[in-house]
C-alpha cells in the first residue's frame, strides 16, 4: 500500500509516492517470531551447568570490577588524598577529608570512606585516580545486616599490593 505527502521545494507543491519495504508476511512479524522461537530452543537443548556456590568459589577475571579498595603499599597507602575519585562518582559514594604531612608525598587522606549501599561499581573512581590508589578489586561477597555496616572506613578498604598484583597488572597492560 502506498501513501502520499506534500513537500515543498522551492515553494511549489511536488507529490512523493513512498513505497513499504515489508511484504505482507513480513507485516505479519511471523519470521520474526519464528527467528525468536528458533533462538530460544536452541539455548533449551544447550548443556547447562550449575556452580556449588559455597563449595565452588568463582575465581573473576582481572577485568572484573568488584568492591573498590585502597591499595596498601609498605603499610602506607598510596592515596595523596586529591579528592578526584569522590568528584568523579556519579553516586556520591565517597567521602574523604585530607591533611598534611611531613613525608614525601605531603598529603593523605585522614578520613575515607565509601558507602558499599551508594556504589555502582562503575569504576570511574578507578579510572580518575592518578597514582593508582584506588582500586576495583576481585571481591564480591558483599552482605550487611545494618546500614551502618555498609560505610567501610579506611581500615576495611586497605589492601595490600601482593592481594591486588593481578588487578594492577591488568590495569597496566591497559592503559
Amino acid at each position: 500500500m502506498a501513501y502520499e505527502s506534500m513537500a515543498k521545494t522551492n515553494s511549489m507543491p511536488t507529490r512523493q509516492i513512498r513505497k513499504k519495504d515489508l511484504t505482507l508476511l513480513q507485516r505479519t512479524y511471523i519470521p520474526e517470531i519464528l527467528k525468536g522461537m528458533v533462538l530460544t530452543l536452541r539455548q533449551v537443548f544447550r548443556p547447562k551447568f550449575t556452580r556449588q556456590y559455597p563449595e565452588e568459589r568463582w575465581n573473576p577475571p582481572a577485568s572484573f570490577r568488584g568492591r573498590p579498595v585502597l591499595v596498601e603499599e609498605n603499610g602506607v597507602e598510596r592515596c595523596v588524598a586529591c579528592g578526584l575519585c569522590a568528584r568523579v562518582c556519579p553516586a556520591l559514594a565517597i567521602e574523604l577529608q585530607a591533611s598534611e604531612t611531613d613525608l614525601p608525598k605531603e598529603r593523605y587522606p585522614v578520613r575515607f570512606e565509601i558507602n558499599m549501599l551508594r556504589c555502582i561499581f562503575c569504576g570511574f573512581c578507578e579510572e580518575a585516580c592518578p597514582e593508582e590508589a584506588i582500586i576495583m578489586s576481585d571481591e564480591y561477597e558483599l552482605a550487611f545486616l545494618r546500614t551502618e555496616d555498609a560505610v567501610y572506613g579506611k581500615e576495611k578498604l586497605l589492601m595490600s599490593t601482593e592481594r591486588l598484583k593481578t588487578r594492577l597488572e591488568f590495569l597496566r597492560r591497559s592503559r
